[in-house]
């Protein structure tokens, strides 16, 4: 087996990549993002590589990565399923495998102590063509990821970024990819595969929260077409009040501008989440029967002095695009229930509550490419490299 020396240039859709124990780190935010952030929530959330794939072109029959994870738990909850590696070659599925080993990180809901159990890297294994081909290996998109090593029985060529369109897209933990099957099947990595487009993907599970450091992120990355998908984090965190919320995103959208004055600027509303939909936050985890799920704890009647749901977050966003763009014709609105409404949640709901199931990520991800990237879509002539 031949071992390749593990770069940045063999990783695509991140901002950044650091030293870790073993190997390299992948990193979501850059350098300067991370410095202003004091949350240890987004600094776990971006450190996972949702999104992020080694890439690389072969004629090897067997490749092996090995790679230090990190899994991460709440006490009295099970824990969640081991992390995929999705394989694609040739841009087509081609195979899903598990690594074992590393690191347990276990927080108490009640107390906020963490835990941390050590265990050594372990290795993912797949069988390849034998032929000249663009493999693609998908790091877990809920895993902190340190990749070791690449190894291969034939030489491996770097496949370098920009030959095809980049979309980039920020939101919360159902654009990050939580109860995704995999990596590759997360709704905006199924969008971007159908659209044909290089996908960076700034979800950050529990931390769409208008951070004007990911607004300066969001303006300094190169992108054909930038979406924001804002509001279930800013309800269930109990963050802000509809006096602030408004204003907060003309800020958020006005920074993104401030480096990308006419690139395709879509913002996409909250899809349906029924305990939050006129019931405001905090929301709280609770495990019954064995199982995680979420609960709204806010009151209702406070509605009216300013707490927010995602109904009013809805309208707030429709109303802030409507505002402007007279002045930014490349600014457009979708309504997240368009990707997962009343009908879907009848048919395949929210198994915690607040995360759609593997199912519904495909549905999204279909809805989405047909909406935005199809014809008459808001990404349509930029995704299409026109």
């Amino acid at each position: 087996m031949i071992t390749t020396a593990i770069g940045p240039e063999l990783l695509h859709g991140v901002l950044d990549a650091v030293d870790g124990e073993r190997g390299l780190l992948p990193q979501r935010l850059p350098a300067t993002a991370r410095a202003r952030n004091t949350d240890p929530q987004l600094a776990g959330a971006q450190s996972q590589p949702s999104g992020v794939r080694v890439v690389f072109r072969t004629a090897a029959r067997t490749v092996e990565l090995e790679t230090l994870r990190t899994r991460i738990g709440l006490v009295g909850a099970p824990l969640r399923p081991d992390g995929a590696y999705d394989l694609l070659v040739d841009g087509r599925p081609a195979g899903s495998a598990t690594t074992s080993g590393g690191k347990l990180l276990m927080t108490d809901p009640a107390t906020g102590e963490v835990t941390v159990t050590d265990g050594p890297p372990g290795p993912v294994r797949f069988t390849l063509p034998g032929r000249d081909a663009l493999v693609e290996i998908w790091l877990p998109h809920n895993e902190i990821t340190e990749v070791v090593a690449l190894r291969t029985d034939a030489p491996v060529a770097v496949v370098p970024t920009g030959g095809r369109p980049v979309w980039l897209h920020h939101g919360s933990s159902i654009s990050q990819g939580s109860n995704a099957a995999g990596p590759s099947t997360t709704w905006p990595a199924l969008a971007a595969r159908t659209a044909g487009v290089e996908l960076v993907n700034l979800g950050f599970s529990g931390s769409a929260m208008l951070d004007p450091f990911v607004a300066r992120t969001l303006r300094d990355t190169p992108a054909a077409m930038i979406s924001v998908k804002i509001g279930i984090n800013v309800v269930n965190a109990d963050l802000m009040r509809r006096r602030a919320f408004a204003p907060a995103v003309h800020g958020f959208l006005d920074t993104i501008r401030d480096g990308h004055p006419d690139t395709p600027l879509l913002v996409v509303s909250p899809v349906l989440c029924p305990i939050h939909e006129h019931t405001p936050g905090p929301g709280a985890p609770e495990v019954v029967e064995g199982r995680l799920r979420f609960r709204a704890t806010g009151d209702p009647a406070e509605v009216a002095a300013g707490k927010l749901t995602l109904s009013v977050i809805r309208e707030e966003l429709a109303r802030v695009v409507a505002v402007r763009v007279p002045e930014d014709p490349a600014l457009s609105h979708l309504d997240g229930r368009e990707l997962y409404g009343d009908d879907d949640a009848a048919e395949l709901p929210l198994p915690d509550r607040l995360h759609p199931c593997p199912e519904a990520h495909l549905r999204m991800g279909e809805r989405f490419a047909r909406l935005v990237f199809g014809a008459g879509g808001a990404f349509h002539a930029a995704g299409s490299g026109r």
